[in-house]
């Protein structure tokens, strides 16, 4: 990736993708679809109801390595516009990601013994139920408690400080079953099978990944910037 060219609203869209074709399915998250021609992200931004602080801050924290937004790249972001990503995400993980990586994992083990798929199995079924687990508690208590302050309700007992303390990296055990399948499978599994799900796992790791960071480093930030502006002690 060039470190050297930013991302501006000015920009089209297959400029974009060609800087870097992983934004694919950030961009169907966001709600654009291919098809779009010679648009720019600020024409795109403005046909799919997106403000384009929130659509450079998503783009940038997948496009860049160690990238940290400019405060007033934040303070003029949307908070709904996150969530709302993140939302869909949530979707994109839980309904396609994890049902075809599992569907793969069921064709790769089928020539194991049934001791080791058990293993295999459970660990891929505990994985999920963590990450799910994840989810439902940003869908049920972050997202209503910052759409509230949105819309200058009192929410007290609750601070984005408390979220950002015990918040987890869901892509690390993805290192565990990676090194499951590339170090102790048997060698009777299929080769094509073993690397198709190997890619799909460094996938899905980097992709989670980004998901954490943009969490961490702009939701977090954003909403750090709502109770501030609300009035709201933080809590420490």
């Amino acid at each position: 990736m060039r470190q050297d060219m930013t991302i501006e609203p000015s920009m089209k869209l297959a400029d974009l993708i060609e800087l870097n074709y992983k934004l694919l399915d950030v961009l169907s998250r966001l709600g654009i679809g291919l098809g779009f021609g010679e648009h720019t992200i600020a024409e795109a931004c403005s046909v799919s109801g997106i403000s384009e602080s929130s659509f450079l801050l998503i783009c940038n924290e997948y496009t860049f390595d160690g990238y940290v937004p400019a405060p007033e790249l934040l303070a003029s972001g949307n908070a709904e516009d996150i969530m709302r990503y993140l939302h869909n995400s949530h979707i994109y993980y839980m309904d396609r990601e994890m049902a075809h990586l599992r569907s793969s994992l069921e064709s790769l083990l089928v020539p194991v013994d049934t001791a080791q798929k058990m293993v295999v199995e459970k660990f891929f079924s505990d994985y999920k139920a963590e990450v799910k687990n994840h989810f439902d508690y940003e869908e049920d208590v972050v997202f209503p408690y910052v759409d509230a302050l949105l819309e200058g309700k009192n929410r007290n007992g609750y601070s984005i400080v408390q979220f950002e303390e015990n918040h987890s990296n869901i892509d690390e055990k993805l290192n565990d079953l990676k090194n499951i399948v590339m170090k102790y499978l048997p060698e009777v599994c299929d080769p094509l099978l073993r690397n198709d799900v190997l890619y799909h796992i460094f996938y899905l790791e980097e992709d989670l990944h980004h998901h954490t960071l943009i969490e961490d480093n702009v939701l977090v930030p954003m909403v750090d910037l709502l109770e501030r502006k609300s009035g709201k002690e933080v809590m420490k």
